[in-house]
């Protein structure tokens, strides 16, 4: 009994919090990836230096500071164009879902995610990403039309005890 006590309250703190599955990332990861992309710059082959600016990208998006996943976001999208590579192109797209979906902007991470998904439609990762944006997606419109409710709600108590006076 305890333990489905337990469940419950575990399971009304995620509808509150929007918890989900995407891992967040430590700002002293961000750092490390920082200046492994500064050493990278100084003398290493072009292809170890897109590796890490994919992996401080990824760091990026998975930050807890808002301004760390904009500048992840915005170095994504201009590495994206150049990209010929469907695998990379498929990473890429998904980090920025990823990054779009931490900023709260969930119908930009919904659509990024479905190119992703377009181009390796089994990939469990993104298929994941996709049920949490959706569900994400769903509690916002649940809590929306409740707090719709309660508004209505105050307005029509608040007209009846202003008839409920006058009589």
């Amino acid at each position: 009994m305890e333990a489905k006590i337990g469940k419950f309250f575990d399971s009304v703190s995620n509808f509150f919090s929007g918890g989900d599955h995407i891992p967040w990332c430590d700002n002293d990861v961000v750092i490390s990836c920082e200046r492994e992309v500064a050493e990278a710059e100084e003398g290493s082959s072009d292809e170890f230096f897109k590796e890490c600016i994919m992996r401080l990208s990824w760091a990026l998006v998975h930050s807890r500071r808002p301004e760390d996943v904009q500048r992840g976001i915005a170095m994504l999208e201009a590495s994206l164009a150049g990209t010929n590579s469907p695998l990379q192109k498929r990473e890429k797209l998904y980090l920025l879902a990823v990054g779009h979906y931490r900023s709260g902007d969930y119908s930009r991470s919904r659509e990024l995610v479905e190119q992703c998904l377009m181009i390796a439609p089994d990939w469990r990762q993104a298929q994941t990403l996709k049920k949490t944006i959706e569900d994400r997606i769903k509690k916002d419109g649940a809590i929306g039309i409740g707090i719709a409710a309660a508004g209505v709600g105050l307005v029509a108590g608040g007209i009846a005890a202003a008839l409920s006076r006058k009589k």
